[in-house]
């Protein structure tokens, strides 16, 4: 059974269309990551979700149960939903404590109080039931209302750019720990984020979002190495845009001759290569293209190569470790099959040319 369903879900803010026919299961204990660029439709999905939107069109489920759509409207504090904001939204006139047992109902006063203890010893903040969200860092006040969603435990979980207010190295840490007590907890979770590489670290599956329209879905590792268009390729990671012709089953490239996908004779199309899809040698009779190498930046683990080809075509190859070509070396580019992808020619995807 799917924990949240969305089924033909189209919406509209006067007149401009935010949503369109979007079909996307989250089953039970899944987490899901929703991507995409700014305006999109991503915090819209989950504002329909949590029943903030009225829906129009298309109909919403949860734990099997239509809580939107086909005649059913189901208020926000009825759907069995916990909500984590960008901006944790905590309560600055209530203790941690109190901000975490404001949904709790059920139980005596000394069950909730247990219950409170339990979910902040979980997240690392014990003893810090009594002070005030103003007195904790941002990375506190974002365990906080985590666990303020998750108390009651609702059968959803819907957070909207959790992590996004955090510096990057309090980011990694608290998005570690996230994951973990969604996982600890079984949670079924929908994460909203433009954050490719944390939906990919986050997410059993990736939903991609473009102007509105759900492009495609699938895990990590799919998304990544199989993408559905030259959008989603770029979305996912960075890539070098090419062009090419169709020529006997093969796209003719500045990196050379790749297969072509089934795409129509003489069609023109976009070649995109992962940077860690190239390999460089610097032996000058080695196969591959030739290139000069004209930068080259050490970023720890690997390091991030630029490259320009013979025809004035500039490249960037991501090497492992630091030993690299200096700046001016002449060298031999060879390629990876499965990190080239070929689509027809568009020019609306991010970082395509003239985009």
């Amino acid at each position: 059974m799917a924990g949240l369903s969305f089924r033909g879900v189209s919406h509209a803010y006067g007149g401009v269309t935010a949503l369109r026919d979007v079909d996307l299961d989250i089953g039970e204990a899944e987490i899901v990551c929703l991507v995409g660029p700014s305006g999109c439709g991503k915090t819209t999905a989950l504002r329909l979700a949590a029943g903030l939107e009225e829906l129009r069109d298309g109909r919403i489920g949860i734990g099997g149960v239509t809580v939107a759509g086909d005649g059913a409207r189901v208020p926000p504090e009825a759907r069995d939903i916990g909500l984590v904001f960008q901006d944790f939204a905590l309560f600055p006139h209530m203790t941690v404590a109190e901000n975490i047992g404001f949904g709790l109902r059920d139980g005596t006063a000394a069950d909730r109080g247990r219950r409170i203890e339990t979910l902040l010893d979980r997240v690392g903040l014990k003893g810090y039931g009594a002070k005030f969200p103003h007195m904790l860092s941002g990375g506190e006040q974002q365990r906080v209302a985590l666990v303020r969603s998750l108390a009651p435990r609702p059968r959803v979980l819907l957070l909207d750019e959790p992590f996004s207010g955090l510096d990057v190295r309090l980011r990694e840490e608290v998005r570690d720990r996230t994951l973990r007590i969604l996982r600890d907890a079984g949670a079924t979770a929908l994460v909203v984020t433009h954050d490719a590489e944390e939906a990919m670290y986050m997410g059993d599956r990736i939903a991609v979002l473009q102007r509105g329209r759900l492009v495609q879905a699938g895990t990590p590792a799919e998304v990544y190495r199989r993408p559905a268009s030259a959008f989603v390729a770029k979305f996912l990671g960075e890539v070098n845009w090419l062009h090419g012709i169709v020529r006997e089953g093969r796209a003719a490239s500045p990196i050379g001759d790749v297969a072509a996908g089934g795409l129509g004779e003489g069609e023109r199309v976009d070649v995109l290569v992962r940077p860690e899809g190239l390999h460089l040698c610097d032996d000058p009779g080695a196969a591959g293209r030739g290139a000069r190498v004209v930068g080259r930046h050490v970023l720890g683990h690997s390091s991030l190569v630029t490259l320009r080809l013979d025809d004035g075509n500039m490249l960037r190859a991501r090497i492992a470790g630091q030993r690299t070509p200096p700046p001016g070396a002449d060298v031999r580019i060879r390629f990876d099959a499965a990190a080239v992808f070929v689509f027809p020619c568009h020019r609306d995807a991010p970082g395509a040319p003239n985009a």
